[in-house]
């Protein structure tokens, strides 16, 4: 009995001595965290993440013009700063992923964004939604969300209200998709409008037919897991139809609420993230479904035009009770 309580007390003293390692080491998330998702990604699928958003980033340019390639330039640059800061400090080398946030960041900038907004932007998202966790795989919040929900409550009006119309190519405050529609306003655009991305809004939300297919792509290759993208968008579609027979002064068309504003885009990019999203496949479900029912209970009884972003940092934080609950116990118990 006595050898027994020896080697526990034993085993506890190493369990202690490595830890204290790990704090000393300058990396302490490295001890309470677990593995990085992303990083077991293979290089072949990282390539062709960051090539569908690179093929958007060119879509974009060709749309809403060469300020969408300065953005992105000052937005990696700043990234990768950070990035390089850390590493040093935690005696680490930089992840081989760390170029997706700078380039999701990028995406969800409006095409009218000054250099410095970018840069204060992609710094803040990447430092406080990343690094302070150990990195990815570690975060809680979507570093690129975290880096956007910043801009939106420091510079409102240069994010919210300058928007660039690629018809007119005139600086537009209210005429977007998304607060047409909101606003019950007589609505101007066509579907192929709002699919091939000749509309006023962000950089990477406008072509949605590129969306789209890139986002299925990336679910038949198993890049992206279906399940939390999937049902995002199908209660979106149906608690728009419910609420429209209930209540249509209240609830807009459920096929323009997926194509107007973020919907499609942070379906494919934000809400299938490995390192924030749940782990289990019902936690997944959930998790598109709380991310849906915000985002509707935002557009159309708040006063904000969007609420996808911040129905995503706000399931970024209960993804992990999702994960406890008792209906993931047995994958739970399988994965262990």
């Amino acid at each position: 009995m006595n050898v027994i309580y020896s080697n526990r007390i034993f085993g506890k003293d190493i369990l202690t001595f490595k830890k204290k390692l790990l704090l000393e080491s300058g990396d302490p998330m490295t001890s309470i965290q677990p593995s990085n998702p992303i990083e077991v990604m293979s290089q072949k699928n990282l390539i062709i993440f960051a090539s569908s958003l690179g093929v958007l980033l060119i879509y974009a340019t060709y749309i809403f013009g060469l300020n969408v390639l300065l953005i992105t330039a000052v937005s990696v640059f700043f990234a990768y700063l950070v990035e390089v800061l850390f590493a040093k400090v935690r005696k680490k080398t930089i992840e081989k992923a760390w170029i997706i946030v700078p380039l999701i960041f990028a995406l969800m900038m409006p095409p009218t964004a000054t250099w410095w907004m970018a840069a204060i932007g992609s710094t803040f998202g990447v430092f406080f939604g990343k690094a302070i966790f150990g990195g990815l795989g570690k975060n809680v919040f979507h570093p690129s969300v975290v880096g956007i929900l910043f801009l939106y409550f420091a510079f409102p009006p240069n994010m919210l209200t300058k928007w660039l119309n690629p018809v007119t190519e005139d600086v537009v405050a209210t005429a977007t998709p998304l607060i047409t529609l909101n606003r019950a306003l007589e609505f101007p655009y066509s579907v192929t409008d709002l699919l091939m991305g000749n509309v006023p809004g962000t950089i990477g939300e406008t072509f949605r037919l590129g969306i789209i297919v890139l986002g299925l792509l990336l679910i038949i290759l198993k890049i992206v897991d279906w399940k939390a993208p999937l049902s995002f968008l199908a209660t979106i579609f149906i608690v728009n139809f419910v609420g429209g027979l209930l209540s249509p002064e209240r609830f807009r068309d459920p096929l323009l609420s997926l194509l107007v504003g973020g919907v499609m885009f942070a379906a494919f990019f934000l809400v299938s993230d490995a390192s924030t999203a749940p782990k289990y496949p019902y936690s997944k479900i959930i998790y598109g479904i709380g991310i849906a029912l915000i985002t509707v209970i935002i557009r159309n009884f708040a006063t904000f035009p969007e609420g996808v972003v911040f129905a995503v940092i706000i399931m970024n934080a209960l993804a992990p009770i999702i994960d406890s609950m008792k209906i993931n116990r047995k994958f739970s118990e399988v994965s262990q």
